[in-house]
């Protein structure tokens, strides 16, 4: 099939498909008469490829995917243990910052409100 094809049965565009070939995420098809032919391989590999990006994964992570030694759920199952903590550690974040915002300020002036927040820190330490 041809790269128009699998750009149009997976939704990316021809640019998206040979960047994952440059980056090593998609084997180098066949050339027939200078134009890419792919076999449904591709279409597999490149499904994967996706589901690890919407769940965060980097390109080098993905790339442990396909390259790194194992099975692929054991690989997958490393990377997803590691992807939840960061997860866990922002979501702590984003709820500390919740909380800093939904504080009300009182404070007349930016250098009261400076004074605040060190005294509130000096009290945490």
């Amino acid at each position: 099939m041809t790269i128009g094809n699998v750009a149009k049965r997976t939704g990316l565009r021809a640019s998206a498909i040979r960047f994952y070939e440059r980056a090593g995420l998609l084997p180098h098809p066949v050339r027939a008469g200078g134009r890419r032919v792919y076999d449904a391989a591709a279409l597999d590999r490149l499904a994967v490829l996706e589901r690890a990006k919407a769940c965060g994964f980097t390109l080098a992570e993905i790339s442990v995917l396909f390259h790194d030694q194992g099975s692929h759920s054991e690989k997958w199952r490393r990377l997803a243990t590691r992807k939840i903590a960061e997860l866990d550690a922002a979501a702590a974040r984003f709820l500390a910052m919740k909380e800093i915002l939904q504080r009300r300020c009182e404070c007349a002036t930016a250098a009261e409100c400076g004074r605040c927040i060190r005294q509130a820190a000096a009290r945490k330490s």
